[in-house]
């Protein structure tokens, strides 16, 4: 009997030898002296260096770190096998909802594999395309995207601008389009900012230059709004409106189809704007006031009759369309056009002498159109429950298009005949995917609090629940952003491999309307974590998976829920990966426009309640030493200037000092790239391979193909 226990006991412990050989040696991460007091309390901030982006000390900590890294993936046998796969399924051609410029139709189109879409233009819908502008040509590795582009009314001018290596910051550029010649039009420090036409110009918003080699963290203050005529140079635009007192609040610009009035909104943060016109069909100068900010969203959908067409929550958590006169827009004098609803309502199109009206029933999509007085015609029929994208048109025309997608229904485009209420695919893309393989499922589960909250579920038909599945569980839960059915390409890794996909509704997003969204902000944001928590609870409870067999991953916002759950519940999960997240909560107003965040989430110094109700969950300042963390993957950019990397490099070197046990905690950092957008497809097929890989690994899976 003794024999059968000691060589029982050496059998367990083999593997455990095994695996503390691969323990992972981290870079050993400089500390400094920094203290911050807040409200009498002393915070260390012992890598605060690692804020200074452009340092070689910063530098060479970051090649480091991601030589680590990438020693650790070169390990994981199925890393290429999946890079294989993403690479064929992604090689198909991909388009975009086409719209109208003048009397041409635009759309943008990938063949495949390329960096970046090409953008198209026809002279109608029944001639033959060609290119407008490829901006694969702008760059060799596909790091300038296009960011934003607008056509004139008249047809004349196209106007581009374009982003390099995925940082907000903006470059502007003209096209003649009939001789499709590049002008010598060139602006720049753009940032945040759409374009409004006027005639042969536009309105624009900009910042002045920042400091040299600051460009990526310095704070965003005193942006402007300019005029800029077409064959100009940038230093002759003429300013427009700048605020002097007020440094952190935004400008945007808006001009009206027929360009009767300018509307221009102003922000503080990400909730809440007021609302100022000029009448340029009779030259005013001085702006007048539609709406006071910034308690209310309001938005013009265009004008009707000398009047706005106005999407508001005022007084209507979940929005409502009303007409206002702006030589007497009080609320009083609003005449409703349409009402709130028990759904929310996400957008209005006015295309065809119709409204449509784009509405969110538990988090998939519902559209119904409506006359200009408010009556309600009949409802859009869609395939299924998913996400409609969408609708562009001209009021005047009465052919739209949009698009349709959920999580086993590829992003297909159709053509929309307003007045009969009819739609027709367009162009459906083929992919090496059979849906009829996979079943999307939605429950209800309760949050801590008793709160219902939705969650999508995806996985292949027959799966048993055994409690041992692995999981993907994704979040978000902020800033009136809602999380709706999507169709992705690296998702299907996962999947298709006996994967279960999860994305939880939870509050602080928009689903259901502002009093969801305000029901996870400051002092609530716990409601956030709670109910992202509780979904992972439920997933266990209801045997879909297991602690040992559950990952969870969100990005920018998410890459806080993220970093707040693994350290309140580092039990309750097994793989962790936070994406370009808001790690340091107590810091995050004093880069680039982060101050903007600040109405969801409170600041550190706007009271001492305040201050410890954030320090009581700030991901960096929550990770205890001792704990065994979930193998976890930092993933950042070094040109994120949305989310500066900071936040990324600071959690990560307080996660490998304080972290227990042999899970892997990493960081990836991709070079010339940034939040997100614009991201080459090169760049974007090499990160979702590695990313799942991790995860795979982690979870104990086997991919074959």
């Amino acid at each position: 009997m003794k024999k059968i226990f000691l060589t029982t006991v050496i059998i367990l412990i083999i593997p455990l030898l095994m695996k503390s050989q691969d323990i992972i040696k981290y870079p050993v991460t400089k500390k400094v002296d920094t203290i911050d007091t807040y409200f009498g309390t002393k915070v260390p901030d012992p890598y605060r260096w690692l804020e200074d982006d452009t340092s070689a000390a910063t530098s060479n900590w970051v090649k480091e770190e991601n030589a680590v890294t990438e020693k650790y993936f070169e390990k994981i046998p199925f890393r290429n096998i999946l890079k294989e796969r993403l690479t064929k399924i992604w090689n198909y051609p991909k388009f975009d909802v086409p719209f109208k410029g003048g009397t041409k139709y635009f759309f943008y189109k990938n063949d495949g594999m390329q960096n970046q879409s090409v953008l198209y233009i026809q002279d109608a819908l029944d001639k033959e395309p060609r290119v407008m502008l490829d901006p694969n040509k702008l760059s060799t590795d596909g790091t300038v995207a296009l960011a934003e582009l607008s056509v004139s009314n008249n047809g004349k001018y196209l106007v581009y601008y374009t982003s390099t290596g995925g940082s907000d910051w903006n470059e502007g550029y003209v096209i003649d389009i009939e001789n499709n010649k590049l002008l010598t039009d060139h602006l720049k420090w753009i940032k945040f900012s759409g374009i409004a036409w006027k005639g042969d110009g536009f309105y624009y918003s900009r910042y002045d230059e920042p400091e040299k080699g600051k460009e990526l963290s310095q704070k965003n203050e005193f942006q402007k709004m300019y005029y800029h005529k077409i064959g100009d140079e940038q230093s002759n635009d003429i300013l427009i409106y700048s605020n002097k007192d007020n440094a952190e609040r935004n400008y945007g610009a808006q001009t009206t189809e027929d360009e009767k009035f300018l509307i221009m909104s102003e922000t503080e943060t990400t909730s809440g704007n007021g609302l100022y016109y000029l009448r340029l069909d009779k030259n005013e100068k001085e702006f007048k006031q539609i709406a006071k900010g910034f308690d209310f969203d309001y938005g013009v959908i265009d004008d009707y009759n000398d009047k706005l067409i106005m999407i508001t929550n005022c007084h209507a958590p979940k929005y409502k369309l009303v007409l206002v006169d702006p030589e007497k827009p009080e609320e009083k004098n609003w005449v409703t056009i349409i009402p709130e609803k028990t759904e929310v309502l996400q957008g209005v199109s006015y295309v065809g002498g119709k409204l449509i009206a784009e509405y969110l029933k538990d988090a998939y999509s519902k559209s119904y159109i409506y006359t200009l007085d408010g009556k309600l015609e009949g409802e859009v029929q869609y395939p299924c429950i998913g996400s409609a994208g969408g609708f562009s048109g001209k009021k005047e025309d009465n052919i739209a298009f949009y698009s349709f997608t959920s999580f086993t229904f590829p992003a297909t485009i159709y053509k929309f005949d307003v007045s009969a209420n009819k739609s027709t695919v367009y162009k459906k893309p083929e992919i090496d995917f059979n849906a009829e393989n996979f079943e999307t499922k939605q429950v209800f589960y309760t949050s801590k609090d008793g709160t219902k909250i939705p969650m999508f579920l995806i996985y292949k038909k027959g799966i048993v629940l055994n409690g041992n599945n692995p999981t993907l569980l994704y979040g978000y839960g902020g800033f009136n952003i809602s999380l709706t059915p999507s169709f992705s390409l690296s998702r299907l890794l996962f999947i298709e491999n006996g994967g279960i996909y999860a994305m939880a509704n939870i509050r602080g997003g928009g689903e259901y309307g502002e009093d969801w969204h305000m029901a996870g902000t400051k002092m609530k944001k716990q409601n956030v974590f709670d109910d992202f928590i509780y979904a992972a609870q439920y997933l266990i409870d209801n045997k879909f998976t297991s602690s040992e067999k559950l990952a969870i991953m969100g990005g920018s916002n998410g890459g806080l829920l993220i970093g707040a759950c693994m350290t309140q519940r580092p039990d309750l999960f097994k793989v962790c990966i936070p994406q370009v997240g808001v790690m340091d909560m107590l810091r995050y107003q004093k880069f680039t426009i982060g101050k903007a965040w600040s109405s969801d989430y409170g600041t550190s110094e706007d009271s001492p309640e305040m201050f410890k109700y954030i320090y009581g969950y700030s991901p960096l300042h929550n990770i205890k030493a001792g704990v065994k963390y979930p193998a976890t993957l930092v993933m950042t950019a070094d040109h994120d200037d949305r989310v500066v990397p900071a936040h990324s490099f600071k959690f990560i070197s307080t996660l490998q000092e304080k972290q227990t046990g042999i899970n892997p905690v990493l960081i990836r950092i991709e070079s010339m790239a940034g939040h997100g957008a614009g991201k080459p497809t090169s760049k974007i097929i090499n990160e979702y391979s590695d990313l799942y890989s991790f995860i795979m690994f982690n979870l104990g899976m086997n991919p074959k193909y």
